[in-house]
């Protein structure tokens, strides 16, 4: 049976090897080691965690995406109409404004002062709550 190493199973997991090894120390994943010391899943360990973690999410949630520019930041202002959204994200020095659905803003929960993502592709931004 396949192993897998802490860092080899955070990326499948999407996740740092920092939150994969407090997952195993934590007892929520088994671990064993090999002749060198270092610390193994087993493949049908990790595939049983996996389909855990995404029925009930882990500490940190994990948002796969293509979206490369990221901008963390503090949601300043949200604009609802009847169908669409205005969501301003303060990033630093940086303000975004993305125009999205009222039904997005509604599923996302976003509020003013709650911490978001911004992402920006081409001219669409995509905000991802924190």
């Amino acid at each position: 049976m396949q192993s897998y190493t802490i860092g080899q199973a955070a990326r499948l997991l999407g996740v740092s090897p920092d939150t994969a090894r407090r997952w195993a120390d934590a007892g929520r994943v088994a671990t064993h080691r090999d002749e060198g010391g270092r610390r193994l899943i087993d493949g049908r360990d990790l595939a049983a965690f996996s389909v855990e973690l995404a029925k009930t999410g882990g500490e940190e949630d994990t948002s796969y995406t293509s979206v490369r520019n990221a901008f963390p930041g503090i949601v300043t202002a949200v604009k609802l109409g009847d169908v669409a959204a205005q969501v301003e994200i303060q990033a630093g020095p940086h303000r975004l404004v993305s125009l999205l659905t009222r039904e997005a803003v509604e599923e996302l929960g976003l509020e003013v002062g709650m911490e978001a993502t911004a992402r920006v592709k081409s001219t669409n931004v995509h905000i991802d709550r924190a």
